[in-house]
């Protein structure tokens, strides 16, 4: 994926923390067209439910791409409840491998309360080192903010809202309007 073709990488900051039996998937609002504000408060962060059981996820990237890929990743979770990581892998495979599908551009930020993913079109099924995980133009900036305060006294929502505003002050591309969803094991 050539990053001048894509966009999509510059228009969103989504962070996930793990902490005390909980994560918390936090998306700004910002949808960007280059260097235009099209939208504030876009919803980048989705509670899925496929056979009852709830996964979080976030995406950055293209918006219908995005949509396709949770559409799969809820069939997938079907075929395999409460297998977060093997929906998650086989979802990759198929993005790494289908003709239509490779050519999807975004990333997913995904987890059960449990298990904290990000998948991406390169076939990677990534679990993230000190239980954060971040994508998008602001993920770098909100990533550092939360590794400072993740051995701090604060819950993860907080450290996911503090890094966030964080990411928002220095990142053009994304706002601090949030959606925040929390899910525990």
């Amino acid at each position: 994926m050539a990053e001048d073709k894509f966009p999509g990488w510059h228009g969103t900051t989504i962070i996930g923390v793990r902490k005390g039996g909980r994560v918390v998937v936090a998306g700004d609002g910002q949808v960007s067209l280059g260097q235009t504000v099209i939208k504030g408060t876009a919803r980048k962060v989705r509670r899925l439910s496929p056979g009852g059981r709830d996964v979080v996820a976030g995406f950055a990237g293209s918006t219908a791409d995005a949509f396709t890929l949770l559409e799969r990743l809820e069939k997938k979770l079907e075929a395999a409840p409460g297998q977060l990581a093997r929906a998650c892998v086989e979802l990759a495979k198929d993005w790494r491998m289908d003709k239509y599908l490779r050519n999807l551009e975004a990333m997913l930020i995904v987890t059960d309360g449990a298990d904290l993913y990000v998948i991406t079109g390169a076939g990677d099924v990534l679990e993230p080192e000190h239980d954060i995980a971040a994508i998008g133009s602001g993920g770098n900036y909100a990533l550092a903010a939360a590794r400072a305060l993740i051995d701090s006294d604060l819950d993860a929502e907080t450290i996911a809202r503090k890094a966030m505003a964080i990411a928002a002050d220095i990142c053009v591309y994304t706002n601090g309007n949030l959606t925040v969803e929390s899910i525990a094991k």
